[in-house]
């Protein structure tokens, strides 16, 4: 079983890599370019779904991890999370044969939720509510933290908990929950996915919403975090279009 927090400790510099969605080509173009020496390279989620090359991009990420375990890490999103809470559209899991979503399933299980470097937090979509880093470990797949995680929004307003979203039934998170969360975990920048209405930067530049995907309107961009450098807030990240 894979762990749900990862810690990297040794890095030059961490890619972080936003939704995919079946864009294969870009999943290909960040391991060719950036799968060197001093790098570790993470995936936000979202692999699956809305593009032609889902099964593919999948596969392809899950045979690199396989490869390359201590230098490519793989969070789970809410479209990996279809066995544990089903949604629609979903024509990746929709498509597959018995055998093969019993195969995928499992996989997917594996997969890690949280990862940390320094003053980092990556997740896919809000912050869990645990006490500490280490209690991320005890979330189970499917009770609340796992679906802040994978389903949650954030919005510039002020407030903890906003509530479920009556069209996408999602739940959204304020400007208090970003700021008491990061201060219990002491953490200085958030790096996510998920939420294609989200602001690139928000919270004075401490939460960074990125993605990778031809499935959106914006641009496919990665973040990279040079430890070299001293990193303050998002914006000492270096957002590349790939």
């Amino acid at each position: 079983m894979e762990k749900k927090l990862f810690t990297i400790k040794e890095a030059q510099k961490i890619v972080f890599v936003g939704d995919t969605h079946g864009d294969l080509e870009v999943s290909k173009k960040v391991i060719k370019n950036y799968l060197i020496p001093g790098n570790k390279i993470v995936f936000l989620g979202d692999y699956v779904d809305r593009g032609k090359y889902s099964k593919e991009n999948l596969n392809f990420l899950l045979k690199i991890k396989e490869k390359h375990p201590g230098e490519i890490f793989l969070l789970q999103g809410n479209h990996e999370g279809y066995p544990i809470l089903k949604f629609s559209p979903a024509e990746f899991w929709e498509s597959l044969s018995a055998k093969e979503y019993s195969s995928f399933s499992q996989k997917i299980k594996n997969m890690g939720l949280v990862a940390i470097a320094k003053n980092i937090i990556a997740l896919h979509g809000a912050l869990p509510d645990v006490k500490n880093l280490k209690e991320i470990e005890k979330i189970k797949l499917g009770d609340q933290n796992w679906f802040q995680i994978c389903w949650g929004d954030f919005y510039e307003k002020p407030g903890y908990y906003l509530g479920i979203d009556s069209s996408t039934f999602r739940p959204q998170f304020g400007r208090d929950y970003f700021f008491y969360l990061m201060e219990r975990f002491q953490k200085k920048i958030l790096i996510r996915s998920h939420q294609p209405d989200a602001p690139q930067f928000m919270f004075n530049d401490r939460c960074l919403t990125i993605f990778s995907s031809h499935a959106y309107k914006r641009k496919r961009e990665i973040a990279i975090a040079d430890f070299s450098k001293e990193i303050k807030t998002a914006k000492d990240l270096k957002i590349v279009e790939i």
